[in-house]
């Protein structure tokens, strides 16, 4: 008698045209979802009678609402998770900005692997709807300065003018007069909590066995928890909390449900030591672990003469997290004690980050409140750990009426291998 293996177990993720009917069998956008651990299962709410019984037992027993809710796990690379992060945050993904052709624009060195692209007087970022936490690549640097071409670089701090940030690579900018016909390009799509015209994603998912030829697929679900966790020394992960209202078991000889899948992605996954990590508009060097979950607030209830529940309905999306690092200074301290407002900014990449091999994913919190402060002994390096929750930054903007270097939302992504 055969008996399933996860090893051969197959997971499909299908976007919904709507609410309520399960993705259509031969959906060109059905994919296989790469994954470390996949599950999905119906529970019922039970009621037990609580009749007084002269034989002193139970009577009867009764099913209740079905859940059906599941979980997804699996390590964080470019590409492959997001059509569910676009679900959770409630916007489609949007390509990124690109800068106007400059002749003025000059490349120097500050410290290490940072440095600046300074305008005398005609360029536009801030206009062209370039934003604090973008990745981009410059094109255009001639002799000396070619070697800033097509590299990774995060924007740390954005004027009209001046651009400054680093180079993902961990190799310096290359200094160069301005004459170069140059152009900075937004690096594949950009993802963030909208304030306005929220989408409602819905999604199908098969479980199917392929050694036994069985599928359990489970409709109308939604991403309603997101966790990103990057740790100093591994693979950087990220998790799904799903709520489902719909599920059908196929028989063996059936499936699999799904008929025309897109393969999984090849996409490398990202680690921490592949990138770089801002706080308040400062590069944290001595940071050993940063992680951060997404809720979006799903709630439902069940209704009189029916065993599954109607709908999901949205709340209001939640991030928080925990940022830890080696105590050095008292900054990091302060900005909880004097509850400061300050920005988080972090990039990895897939390698060493150069751009021609390289995929890169970024995430910025614009605004964000430390929520506590604690530190550990003993004989090692003492480690700093701060919780902190991230706000709607209100003084950024919606990314169409660029007048500020930073945007109107909560928490913004972008992702190198997203191309629609």
């Amino acid at each position: 008698m055969a008996t399933a293996s996860g090893i051969e177990k197959k997971v499909i993720l299908a976007p919904q045209a709507a609410q309520g009917t399960v993705a259509v069998a031969a959906l060109a956008t059905a994919r296989y979802l790469r994954r470390v651990t996949a599950s999905f299962a119906l529970s019922k709410e039970t009621f037990q009678s609580n009749e007084m019984r002269a034989d002193r037992q139970i009577g009867d027993m009764r099913h209740g609402i079905q859940l059906y809710d599941g979980t997804i796990s699996g390590e964080l690379s470019p590409l492959t998770y997001s059509l569910l992060m676009a679900g959770i945050l409630r916007k489609v993904w949007v390509a990124a900005a690109a800068g106007g052709a400059d002749i003025d624009v000059a490349a120097a060195v500050t410290t290490g692997n940072s440095g600046t692209f300074t305008s005398a007087a005609t360029a536009t970022f801030i206009t062209d709807g370039l934003k604090v936490g973008d990745v981009i690549r410059w094109t255009g640097w001639t002799t000396t300065g070619a070697g800033n071409n097509d590299r990774n670089f995060l924007i740390t701090a954005l004027t009209e003018l001046i651009m400054t940030g680093t180079m993902l690579d961990g190799s310096p900018v290359i200094a160069k007069i301005a004459g170069d016909s140059v152009t900075p390009t937004g690096i594949g799509f950009k993802l963030w909590t909208p304030a306005l015209a929220h989408t409602e994603d819905w999604f199908s998912i098969e479980e199917y066995f392929s050694d036994l030829d069985l599928s359990e697929v489970t409709w109308d679900m939604k991403p309603n928890t997101m966790a990103i966790k990057l740790p100093a020394s591994g693979m950087a992960t990220i998790d799904f909390g799903m709520m489902g209202l719909s599920q059908n078991r196929l028989v063996a000889g059936t499936s699999p449900y799904f008929t025309s899948v897109v393969a999984a992605t090849t996409t490398g996954i990202l680690a921490a030591v592949n990138g770089a990590v801002y706080v308040a508009g400062t590069k944290i060097a001595v940071i050993t672990g940063l992680d951060f979950d997404v809720a979006a607030g799903l709630t439902s209830e069940g209704v009189v003469g029916s065993n599954v529940r109607p709908d999901l309905f949205d709340g209001r999306i939640q991030v928080k997290g925990n940022v830890s690092c080696f105590f050095e200074s008292a900054t990091m301290r302060d900005y909880f004690v004097d509850e400061t407002e300050v920005s988080i900014i972090c990039a990895f990449t897939e390698g060493t980050g150069v751009a021609a091999t390289d995929g890169v994913m970024s995430f910025v919190m614009p605004r964000v409140k430390m929520g506590g402060y604690s530190r550990d002994d003993g004989e090692k390096g003492i480690i700093q750990t701060m919780p902190f929750v991230a706000l709607f930054n209100t003084a950024g903007d919606d990314g169409t009426t660029c007048t500020v270097n930073s945007l109107a939302t909560t928490l913004s992504i972008q992702d190198s291998d997203v191309i629609t």
